[in-house]
């Protein structure tokens, strides 16, 4: 394989990979596109679609760290309580309640806000942790591998997500790209993912559900006022809606990866693609150089 050296532009040194509906191409986009670039450069992963990640599934590493995360949610004490009703008050997301003589709190609708806590007027609520999910990393040659996963059962995933880019943060040099593996529609979890992102990937394909649900993933894009681009994956499946759609609105398409039975088995098998199949491999020379991702012959 000729070896090449790359670098990407200062300003997208973050990549989310988002779709408007489950099964469109996320996961087998982030981690071909991940796993080819790191061949020539450091290379972060992370998947934040914590309720369900598979990126783990393409990529056998070496665990190198793995901690539990927790979120904070309140716990009543009854001696100082007046049973005033301030923390049912404050609380915007109905996790407290008074029920006669005592409180009641639902872990699974605190935003872990504090605001009941810190407006007690008798301190009768502390912060307390509770273990919401697991967050690995993993070492896979040139590619460090991060996984956010949200216990079963767990209501929310923001928080789980939020806390994996805060390490995301705190861990690794903003020289290193990073590419984020996001969840799958434009709820909260979305946002949460991508509101730091340099560049989104959406990516689509050629059907009346994925136009459908292309159209909500970018007006979510246009208010986070991200910049962003398409990738029609399954190309030559469906009819030519997508690419009309993407005309009138001016948004780049950055690329189109035909509808391969090749693939489809690869992947199905829990294989990487990227070095493989020729002409996907020209699909993520696209994306690289739409990224203004420089590649020399050494």
């Amino acid at each position: 394989m000729t070896q090449y050296q790359t670098q990407l532009k200062e300003q997208f040194m973050r990549i989310a990979v988002a779709s408007g509906k489950g099964g469109t191409g996320k996961t087998f986009l982030s981690v071909n596109l991940a796993k080819y670039l790191s061949q020539f450069r450091p290379i972060v992963l992370a998947d934040l679609d914590v309720e369900e990640p598979n990126s783990g599934l393409f990529l056998k590493g070496e665990l190198i760290a793995q901690e539990d995360r927790a979120r904070m949610i309140p716990q009543w004490i009854p001696e100082p309580c007046t049973l005033c009703r301030e923390c049912q008050y404050n609380c915007n997301f109905n996790a407290i309640i008074q029920a006669k003589n005592q409180i009641m709190i639902f872990p699974q609708l605190c935003h872990s806000c504090y605001a009941c806590a810190d407006l007690c007027p008798e301190n009768a609520l502390r912060m307390v942790p509770q273990k919401m999910g697991v967050l690995s990393r993993y070492r896979i040659d040139n590619l460090c591998f991060i996984e956010a996963r949200l216990n079963i059962g767990e209501e929310m995933a923001t928080p789980m997500i939020a806390q994996a880019i805060d390490y995301l943060d705190k861990n690794f040099s903003p020289d290193i790209l990073q590419i984020l593996d996001s969840p799958p529609g434009t709820s909260c979890p979305v946002i949460e993912a991508v509101k730091k992102a340099d560049f989104v990937i959406l990516i689509t394909e050629p059907t009346p559900f994925g136009l459908h649900d292309l159209t909500l993933a970018v007006d979510t894009m246009k208010k986070l006022h991200k910049d962003f681009a398409v990738v029609i994956n399954r190309y030559n499946l469906g009819n030519k809606d997508v690419e009309d759609y993407c005309a009138e609105d001016n948004i780049p398409i950055i690329t189109r990866i035909a509808n391969d039975r090749r693939i489809a088995e690869l992947y199905s098998a829990g294989q990487l693609v990227y070095d493989k199949v020729d002409h996907f491999s020209k699909a993520l020379g696209d994306i690289i150089d739409f990224l203004s991702l420089k590649t020399t012959v050494k």
